[in-house]
């Protein structure tokens, strides 16, 4: 069917909102175009788009027809299911939550919905706690306030593998938007007749349960004197981050006013990510007025989380890296320490975190896995081990775009633990006399400068998608020799799964799933990876850079930078 067939299809058709009636009332041929030649591709993050009218935007209809599918499947594989399903502060996010549960209702699927706003992993941890055989989070994680998303767990309370959701994908194929192959009861229906039902408040009391078990130093905080400074970047993390602070003795925690309340159009911060300065500014200057010791900043679904720390002069704003670094660095010499580390213990990062967490888990004896970018990967080993009763193996995890996580009641990264474990650290420290950015340095001291520079390119509509798909193309048919002076000692291509020595020409095959990643390893040490976000419209490149001095790894990782710009034609 042509574009403009589809166009004039929902707009007879797609009348049960009138945002988007006006919307494709009003659409000129551009417009058309954009929204809808393609639909949003379902995969193992769900679905994201810009919210609006049309097959490759976030609305009712792409909502209710992917829940469709998802009911499909699950009526194909379970005899009776259930399905856990909450929201962020995204705007539409109760709204899409209440389509989905109306479809699952209507098609026999028990749903469990949360009436408020909550983090993302509540949803993965609702999916295990109440036998659940998938979730559905309304998110579109800390993109602008134009995007929304559906993003999916399986029965394991991890994000769909890739072969669930291509099943999943399957059925959504073979769903029509608008000729009844989508069920559909009424919400206030379902809730009368039991197939809808609220998630009562005592459950977000046995979450909270299990995030405060991952305590390392228990009473730490307590008359410790830590001053916080929080911001919930208008998400849904200003509940349980503050209830769970002050079960663990956080007394003096302060939050950015215009930031506190949920509002999907991130006013006082466009791109809602913790990552980006720009988002912290607010909290910064409340830092400067309160004094604080620590700032503490969730994106809107509150699995990721970002830090600023007090430092002779100012603020310094830590990586994700960093962050993680001196969790797992306090984690592990704590828990030595104090007796309570595994005979075995695991710790898991992703492909594109700092090899200085290789180090840091050679010094304490702890064994480390790397796997592909994607916090469901690291899900995906903690079910590995309690598949083998090994799950207390598991001690720490993290990927350098600020996801943590510590034990394993969830399958996914989780702001709230990290937020209790980053004041608990720094709780710890204070009371040695140190600030967390001494102890960053101190580590920096111990093992080298291990600096790793994340750069994003964006590539927006039709034309963006196909320029990063020439991009990659082009890296895979003309490798770079070498980047920035430096020659590239080592290829690994994780979509044609191998790994290439350039001197000698020999290859291994990487076991691993196949990810749409490239990495060069360079002959001082560093390295350069190259992925497609698969999440947003970006060309991501991370480098490492490795030196004697700070400065001299930020001249590495500039070139290095400048480099790859070229070489992609950027």
């Amino acid at each position: 069917m042509e574009i403009k067939e589809i166009y004039q299809r929902w707009l007879e058709n797609a009348n049960d909102d009138q945002d988007l009636i006006k919307e494709l009332e009003g659409m000129k041929d551009d417009d058309i175009y954009e929204s809808f030649y393609r639909e949003l591709k379902f995969g193992t993050a769900g679905l994201r788009g810009i919210i609006g009218a049309g097959t490759n935007r976030m609305n009712i209809y792409t909502v209710r027809r992917a829940t469709q599918g998802l009911a499909n499947a699950l009526n194909k594989n379970y005899e009776s299911s259930s399905v856990a399903i909450s929201f962020d502060s995204r705007i539409k996010g109760f709204l899409f939550a209440k389509e989905a549960a109306r479809v699952l209702a209507a098609n026999g699927i028990k749903v469990y919905i949360s009436k408020e706003l909550q983090p993302t992993p509540v949803v993965s941890f609702a999916v295990r706690e109440l036998g659940a055989k998938a979730g559905i989070m309304i998110t579109a994680s800390h993109n602008p306030a134009k995007y929304n998303g559906y993003k999916c767990y399986g029965d394991d309370g991890c994000q769909m593998t890739d072969v669930n959701a291509g099943k999943v994908y399957d059925e959504i194929q073979s769903v029509d938007y608008f000729n009844g192959d989508i069920k559909l009861v009424g919400f206030d229906e379902g809730l009368e007749n039991g197939m809808i039902q609220w998630i009562n408040d005592e459950f977000y009391d046995t979450y909270l349960d299990r995030v405060q078990e991952q305590t390392i130093n228990k009473d730490i905080c307590k008359g410790s004197g830590l001053k916080v400074v929080y911001t919930p970047l208008n998400g849904a993390g200003n509940k349980l981050v503050r209830k769970v602070l002050d079960r663990i003795g956080v007394e003096n925690v302060v939050v950015v006013p215009e930031q506190e309340n949920p509002d999907g159009n991130f006013t006082t911060c466009p791109y809602p990510n913790p990552e980006i300065r720009e988002a912290l500014d607010l909290g910064l200057e409340l830092c400067k007025k309160e004094k604080a010791d620590l700032l503490l900043a969730t994106d809107p679904d509150s699995d990721r989380v970002g830090i600023a720390v007090k430092t002779a002069d100012g603020y310094r704003l830590m990586t994700g890296n960093e962050t993680g670094i001196m969790l797992i660095n306090y984690i592990l010499s704590c828990r030595k320490a104090a007796g309570t580390l595994p005979e075995a213990p695991v710790a898991v990062k992703t492909v594109v975190t700092s090899k200085l967490v290789d180090r840091i888990c050679e010094k304490y004896g702890c064994e480390l896995k790397v796997v592909l970018t994607g916090f469901k990967y690291i899900g995906e080993q903690i079910l590995l081990l309690e598949q083998k009763g090994q799950e207390d193996r598991y001690v720490f995890g993290f990927e350098e775009s600020y996801g943590y996580l510590a034990g394993s009641y969830v399958r996914d990264k989780d702001a709230v633990v990290a937020s209790m474990l980053i004041c608990e650290m720094a709780a710890y420290y204070r009371q040695q006399g140190k600030s967390l950015d001494e102890v960053m340095n101190s580590i920096y001291d111990e093992f080298g400068h291990y600096l790793n520079r994340t750069e994003s390119f964006e590539f927006d509509g039709a034309a963006g998608m196909q320029k990063m798909s020439d991009i990659m193309d082009k890296l895979r048919s003309v490798p770079p020799t070498e980047i920035s002076g430096h020659k590239v000692t080592e290829l690994a291509d994780y979509l044609n799964s191998y790994t290439k020595d350039t001197a000698s020409g020999e290859t291994a095959v990487i076991e691993l799933p196949k990810s749409n990643v490239l990495s060069y390893s360079l002959d001082d040490g560093g390295a350069v990876i190259v992925r497609p976000s698969g999440t947003e419209p970006k060309i991501k490149i991370y480098i490492t850079s490795v030196a004697r001095s700070l400065e001299e790894a930020k001249d590495k990782a500039s070139g290095a930078l400048g480099s790859m710009e070229t070489i992609m034609g950027i």
